[in-house]
C-alpha cells in the first residue's frame, strides 16, 4: 500500500520538482533498497565478496558498499555479529565517501550516533590518525559506542557533548569534519514511515535553526586546508542549500568543492534560493549548485543531501612517523606502569596532521566502561585514578599480546583504555570512551574487555579458535553457550601453554573472548551482546 504522505509535504515537492514531481511520487510505490558496506579494517572487500553468504550489487558511491537482495536478514549471520560488514542504507554511505578520509587525517564526526559513519570513516583511517566521534544525546551514544567496538575501532574517541564545547577544546584541529546534521528526514519517509508522524509543516525551518548552531562551531574546528562534508536525509532546501549558503556568506574562506554530477548525484537546487534567498549573491549560488542530491527516483537509494566544502589555506603535515599515537611498551623499571615513547609525545604537541592542539585544561569529565558484560554503561564523573597498579595488565601485554600496540594509556577508576590522545586533551569534556578500551584490573587480575577482542587480528593473540560459520558452532557461541573444543583445535603461539583466554573467531575473524581448561572452552561473550535470534 502506497505512503499516505502529508499534503503540505506533497505540495512542496511539486513545486520543488516541477515535471519530475511525478516520478519521484512513484518511488513511494517501490520497496526501500537494502545495503551492507565491508568492513576494511577486519576484512578486505575482496575477501569478503569471496566468502559473502549474499549476492552482492556494487553500489555505484561507494566502492565497499553493496545492495543485498530484498528478503536477506544480513543481522543473523554470524559474520554480522565478527563485525564484517555493517548494515546500512545505500545512500548513507555517499557522505564518508566524499569526505576523503586518509590514514592519518584527524577527523570529527560531530552527530555521529548510532554510528554507520563512524565506522565508515575509521575502516579508511586504517588504525592512523584520530577520529573523534560526538553525539550529543546520551542515550544515543550507547549505540554509538557498541558500533565502534564491535567493528574494530581501535583509534577512536566518543563524547557526549554539545558543538560548542567541543569547538572550545579543539580550536582548527581537525583535518576532516563530518556533519550528518539532525533533520526533518523526509528523505527517509518510504524506509521508516513512523518518521512521518513527527513531520510537520514546520519541522524544516525548526531544524534549520539547530543545523546553523551546529555549522557555526564546526567552522571553528577545521584546519585551514581542511574539508568538511554537510549531508541530511531530508529535501527541504531550507536545510540543505540556505544552509550552505548562510555559510559561504558568512565564511568567505570556505568554498564549496563541486561533486561530479554525471552519475548518480544531482545538482544543488538553486531556483529556490533565487527565490527565498534574495540577498544571495550570484557567485554564492553557483557555487551551491556544485553540492549534490540523491533522489530516490533517480538512485536505488533514499533522498540524501551532501555538499563538500573547503577552507582555504595549506594543510600543515607531519612526517609520517606521527600520524599515530606512540606504541605502548612494557617498562619493568617502572612499578609495573606503563610508558610511552617520550620523542613521540613532545613531537604530538605540535600543530600538524596527527595531532590535535591543547584543549581548555581543567578538571576532566569522565566516562568509562562498566564492565566486560556491559560495553555500553557509562562510569560516574570523576578524576582518573591514576594510582591503580598497571602490573596485571603488563603482564598481559607481556605474556598474551607480545604485538606493538598504539596509544596513550588512559584509567578510569581500575578500567584501562589505549587512547589515541593523552588524556589532558579531553579534559572538561563528557567523555563516554577516551580510546580503545583494555579491560579492567579487578582482584589484582586483568580482565580483558569485549573490545580488545574484536579489534585483534587472530595473528596478534597467543591462543586462538576459530569457530565455523556453517555447522552451527560459531551460533552455540554467540549465544552464550560452553563449548567442548580439543586441545588440538587451539592455535598456540610460542611457548604459550592452551590453558587462559583464547580469542575466538569466526572462520578465522576475531568475535570476543572464551576461557579454555581440559577441553571446555567457557563463553565470556558478552550477554548483552548474544545472539536472540531463532
Amino acid at each position: 500500500m502506497a505512503l499516505r504522505l502529508p499534503s503540505p509535504f506533497q505540495a512542496k515537492m511539486k513545486t520543488l520538482l516541477g515535471p519530475n514531481y511525478d516520478n519521484f511520487m512513484k518511488s513511494y510505490e517501490q520497496p526501500p533498497f537494502a545495503g551492507i558496506r565491508v568492513n576494511t579494517l577486519k576484512i578486505s572487500d575482496e575477501d569478503f565478496r569471496r566468502i559473502s553468504p549474499y549476492k552482492l550489487d556494487p553500489i555505484p558511491w561507494c566502492k565497499t558498499g553493496y545492495y543485498i537482495e530484498e528478503g536477506e536478514r544480513p543481522g543473523r549471520h554470524p559474520y554480522y555479529h565478527a563485525g564484517l560488514y555493517y548494515i546500512q542504507e545505500p545512500s548513507a554511505m555517499a557522505p564518508v565517501e566524499l569526505l576523503g578520509v586518509e590514514p592519518g587525517d584527524v577527523v570529527l564526526d560531530l552527530c555521529a550516533a548510532p554510528g554507520g559513519k563512524s565506522t565508515q570513516i575509521a575502516a579508511k583511517l586504517q588504525g592512523k590518525g584520530v577520529l573523534v566521534s560526538n553525539d550529543l544525546h546520551p542515550d544515543r551514544t550507547k549505540a554509538l559506542a557498541k558500533n565502534l567496538e564491535m567493528y574494530g575501532v581501535r583509534n577512536a574517541i566518543v563524547l557526549n557533548d554539545s558543538p560548542e564545547r567541543i569547538a572550545e577544546a579543539f580550536p582548527e584541529a581537525f583535518t576532516k569534519i563530518l556533519i550528518d546534521a539532525p533533520c526533518s528526514g523526509e528523505g527517509m519517509f518510504r524506509k521508516d514511515e513512523s518518521m512521518l508522524k513527527y513531520w510537520e509543516e514546520s519541522s524544516p525551518l525548526t531544524f534549520a535553526e539547530m543545523q546553523r548552531d551546529i555549522l557555526h562551531s564546526a567552522v571553528k574546528m577545521l584546519r585551514p586546508g581542511g574539508t568538511l562534508v554537510y549531508s541530511t536525509c531530508t529535501f527541504s532546501p531550507e536545510e540543505n542549500e540556505g544552509m550552505i549558503a548562510e555559510l559561504l556568506m558568512k565564511h568567505p574562506d570556505f568554498r564549496v568543492i563541486p561533486i561530479d554530477h554525471s552519475g548518480p548525484f544531482s545538482p544543488g537546487e538553486t531556483e529556490w534560493l533565487a527565490r527565498h534567498m534574495e540577498h544571495i549573491s550570484a557567485e554564492v549560488r553557483e557555487q551551491v549548485a556544485g553540492t549534490g542530491r540523491l533522489w530516490p527516483h533517480k538512485v536505488q537509494g533514499e533522498g540524501h543531501f551532501v555538499a563538500v566544502l573547503r577552507r582555504e589555506g595549506e594543510l600543515a603535515r607531519m612526517e609520517e612517523a606521527d600520524e599515530q599515537a606512540p606504541p605502548v611498551h612494557v617498562d619493568t623499571a617502572a612499578g609495573g606502569h606503563l610508558a610511552v615513547s617520550s620523542g613521540k609525545e613532545k613531537r604530538s604537541e605540535r600543530k600538524g596532521r596527527g595531532s590535535l592542539r591543547d584543549p581548555r585544561k581543567g578538571n576532566p569529565r569522565g566516562g568509562g566502561r562498566g564492565g566486560q558484560h556491559d560495553s555500553t554503561r557509562q562510569q560516574g564523573s570523576g578524576r582518573p585514578a591514576d594510582s591503580i597498579s598497571l602490573e596485571p595488565f603488563t603482564t598481559f601485554l607481556r605474556e598474551d599480546l607480545p604485538g606493538t600496540l598504539h596509544g596513550y594509556t588512559v584509567t578510569y577508576g581500575n578500567h584501562v583504555y589505549l587512547s589515541p590522545l593523552p588524556k589532558e586533551r579531553l579534559e572538561r569534556l563528557k567523555v563516554i570512551r577516551p580510546g580503545w578500551y583494555m579491560g579492567q584490573i579487578k582482584n589484582e587480575r586483568f580482565v580483558p574487555g569485549h573490545p580488545l577482542a574484536t579489534a585483534l587480528r587472530a595473528e596478534e593473540f597467543v591462543r586462538t579458535i576459530s569457530l565455523h560459520s556453517e555447522d552451527g558452532e560459531a551460533i552455540r557461541y554467540l549465544k552464550g553457550e560452553t563449548l567442548s573444543i580439543p586441545e588440538e583445535r587451539l592455535q598456540v603461539f610460542g611457548a604459550a601453554e592452551g590453558k587462559g583466554y583464547v580469542l575466538v573467531c569466526i572462520d578465522g575473524y576475531s568475535a570476543g573472548w572464551g576461557k579454555w581448561q581440559g577441553g571446555m572452552l567457557k563463553n565470556e561473550y558478552p550477554a548483552g551482546w548474544r545472539w536472540t535470534s531463532v
